[in-house]
């Protein structure tokens, strides 16, 4: 990894947070976690890559379904992103990147510039004892513009019938309460 030490109180937060999103993606998903310097689920290779949250669907097959790298302030920078985020972008299953809200439009300005196509882009922040997700950008999905555009199509209002050009240069009505009379 290119962060070969993080500092202890950022390790301890990475690794919170990598636990708080193995339970949200519980839900859907059979989650394998890769901690602090465990290696227990590798993807890709070789060499294998361990992201911090292996996705995989719930069958017997164990598909990859998406892979989760999570960072600290420590760890985004052009260095893990071309080591990492980009092997993880390759991997041809969705690629969700979580920072640490200060850290956003690195993440950002990292990704598009090293042309990293990331399925999503998370931001955490602390609140107390709580830790808040919020969704910052969201890469759209295969076949979405076809949807959008037929969205766009059917929501359209009509165009409403020209007025004639006498009627648009018409004052406008004047109202009786403030005692003026109506033409």
């Amino acid at each position: 990894s290119p962060i070969l030490v993080r500092p202890v109180r950022e390790q301890l937060e990475h690794d919170r947070v990598i636990r708080l999103l193995q339970a949200k993606y519980k839900r859907k998903f059979e989650v394998a976690i890769n901690p602090g310097m465990e290696q227990t689920a590798p993807v890709g290779g070789p060499p294998p890559w361990y992201p911090d949250l292996v996705l995989q669907s719930t069958e017997k097959s164990r598909k990859l379904m998406g892979v989760v790298e999570v960072e600290t302030t420590e760890s985004v920078n052009h260095l893990e992103a071309m080591s990492q985020w980009a092997a993880f972008s390759r991997l041809r299953v969705p690629f969700h990147l979580y920072v640490p809200m200060n850290c956003v439009d690195s993440a950002r300005r990292l990704c598009t510039d090293l042309q990293i196509p990331a399925a999503e882009v998370w931001a955490y922040n602390s609140m107390g004892d709580q830790m808040r997700f919020t969704l910052v950008q969201k890469a759209p999905q295969p076949g979405d513009g076809k949807r959008a555009a037929a969205a766009v199509g059917a929501a359209a209002p009509a165009v409403p019938a020209a007025r004639p050009a006498s009627a648009a240069r018409k004052p406008p009505a004047r109202s009786r309460a403030a005692g003026v009379p109506a033409p």
